[in-house]
Formats: structure tokens, C-alpha cells, sequence
């Protein structure tokens, strides 16, 4: 499945709102150097959790009503929605246990 990219209102209520299985968004900026850190981590987790799980990126930069939104002050914020609301979030980069402890959480 992988990782969508998101940069608009559309995208984000066609993928993330309206999905059946939960989303876990990573918002997060090209020149964030804590957000590179937890890239990887994000695209383990999505490998991790192909079919239980959708991921998603969102760049503040191009998306910045979607930040607004959803009051993403400081990056990288992941927040984890079900059904259109938020279950988890952690601003800051975090380690790949906390991440999944976020999401199996939600799973259970």
C-alpha cells in the first residue's frame, strides 16, 4: 500500500476522513530534521502494517490549512485518526515502539 502523499482538503477527505481502516498522518517539512529522522520509521511502520493500517504525509508547507486544521504547531506531529477522529498523537519524533504502541491502541 505504502505511503500518500496528501496536499489538499480533497485528497484528505477522500483518504483520511472517509477511509475504513485507521490513518496514521505524518505531518512533516522538507527542511525538519527530526521529521527525516522518523521517515523511515514511518515507512517501517507502513510496512509493518500494510492492510490494517493507511499512512499518509502531509507536508505543512504545501498543506498548511490541513496543519491549521488540526493545530499542528510544531513538526513532526503524527496524529492517528479512526473514522474522520483523532485517537492518538505525539508531537516530536518518537521511537518506532511508541509509534506502534499508538497504533496497536487504536487496533485493539
Amino acid at each position: 500500500m505504502g505511503i500518500t502523499q496528501i496536499s489538499d482538503a480533497k485528497s484528505w477527505e477522500v483518504d483520511v476522513i472517509n477511509s475504513d481502516i485507521p490513518v496514521f498522518v505524518d505531518f512533516w517539512a522538507e527542511w525538519c530534521g527530526p521529521c527525516r529522522m522518523v521517515g523511515p520509521v514511518v515507512e517501517e511502520l507502513a510496512a509493518d502494517y500494510d492492510g490494517k493500517v493507511k499512512f499518509v504525509k502531509v507536508n505543512v508547507d504545501e498543506a498548511n490549512e490541513l496543519a491549521s486544521k488540526y493545530n499542528v504547531f510544531s513538526i513532526p506531529t503524527l496524529i492517528l485518526l479512526n473514522k474522520g477522529e483523532i485517537v492518538s498523537q505525539q508531537v516530536g519524533a518518537a521511537s518506532k515502539e511508541s509509534y506502534k504502541n499508538m497504533i496497536d491502541r487504536a487496533l485493539a
